[in-house]
């Protein structure tokens, strides 16, 4: 095995990860155990999850407010204190319990203290378990800004359990199902084909379906772990995805949308300009469009809505030297890294998404 290959560490399954985690923390020895929940996991998930574990090292639960807008330094300063008032050491463990702020907001905060002590994620909803928790990316927000601030540090494992997704209301469900979608779009015609016909899957697909959307993720961050070249391919929906989710953020007057109800919008923007700038077939645009629709509706934007949502794409990661750069497709399957996009065709897209 390659050290890269070692820095991915296991992502295990609900039939092996009790086990695995117990060994786990019997080999490690932690001085203390911290477990990060929000208000919503440490009420629905965290009595399932400690009656789980075993071990001889002391356990600390430190509590976090639930909702992407406590994603910032302030709520990690509060984390960095408990820690240090709790006598937190370099050989503390922090198990991450929760979705994907939890578990990108815990990895940031444990990659930093003490300039880094070792973390688990234990993802309790379907984005954070085929997304956030998978791939090592940690951070927080900077204002209404996505995840300015963070690392790229693999945890030690990441423990999925369907059963929590037992919790979930089904907005929360429909969110994690636009990344799995996403993977689709950029990786396997015949795995799009299957999560977009819904109608055609129950409950008892989803360990399969989830099992195969980390195989997508896990695949791209291992050859290329710091996202210089193809990682860029998973932001896919995002460059438009996270501008939107950030101005509805922000602004009162507009609907909240969660994480995957934005990147499903920017998914559909993203696919019609791919099918203006590369070979992106129409009628695939027509597959894609009324499939998410469909699951997600649509969202209304003003024009100056537009305006203000293209000002915020500045300052996306992937962008460099003064460029907005997208991830297009020339088919599903195959996509395009880097590409600029004219401001009148990004108007032009909603244009489209609003009319459609």
């Amino acid at each position: 095995m390659t050290d890269l290959q070692e820095s991915l560490n296991p992502v295990i399954y609900a039939e092996n990860a009790y086990n695995d985690l117990n060994k786990h923390l019997e080999n490690f020895k932690a001085s203390k155990i911290f477990v990060l929940v929000d208000t919503n996991t440490h009420e629905h998930c965290l009595s399932y999850f400690l009656n789980k574990i075993s071990t001889i090292s002391d356990i600390e639960v430190i509590e976090i407010e639930a909702g992407e807008e406590f994603k910032n330094l302030e709520t990690c300063e509060g984390v960095w204190n408990a820690l240090s008032e709790l006598e937190a050491d370099r050989k503390s463990l922090m198990i991450n319990l929760g979705g994907g702020v939890v578990t990108d907001l815990g990895g940031f905060v444990a990659s930093a203290f003490k300039r880094g002590i070792n973390f688990i994620n234990v993802p309790t909803t379907l984005l954070s378990m085929v997304d956030a928790s998978v791939g090592g990316k940690t951070g927080v927000d900077l204002g209404n800004l996505k995840n300015q601030i963070g690392f790229i540090v693999q945890p030690e494992m990441v423990l999925i359990d369907t059963y929590f997704l037992k919790t979930l209301p089904v907005e929360e469900m429909r969110s994690g199902l636009a990344e799995i979608l996403k993977h689709g779009l950029i990786a396997d015609e015949t795995y799009w084909n299957k999560v977009s016909d819904l109608a055609s899957l129950d409950l008892s697909d989803l360990d399969d379906i989830i099992k195969e959307s980390i195989d997508i993720k896990k695949a791209v961050v291992l050859k290329d772990p710091y996202e210089k070249n193809l990682r860029k391919t998973l932001n896919y929906g995002h460059t438009l995805g996270h501008a939107i989710e950030s101005y509805c953020l922000t602004h009162p007057e507009k609907s909240r949308l969660l994480h995957g109800e934005a990147i499903a919008v920017g998914m559909i923007l993203e696919t019609y300009i791919s099918s203006e700038l590369e070979t992106f077939p129409k009628e695939k645009l027509e597959n894609v469009t009324a499939t998410i629709k469909d699951m997600y509706g649509k969202h209304s934007f003003s024009e100056e809505d537009i305006v203000q949502i293209q000002d915020l794409m500045k300052y996306d990661k992937k962008n460099e030297h003064g460029n907005i750069n997208f991830v297009l497709l020339e088919d599903i399957g195959k996509p395009v890294i880097d590409r600029t996009v004219p401001e009148e065709l990004i108007k032009k897209a909603f244009h489209y998404y609003l009319n459609v």
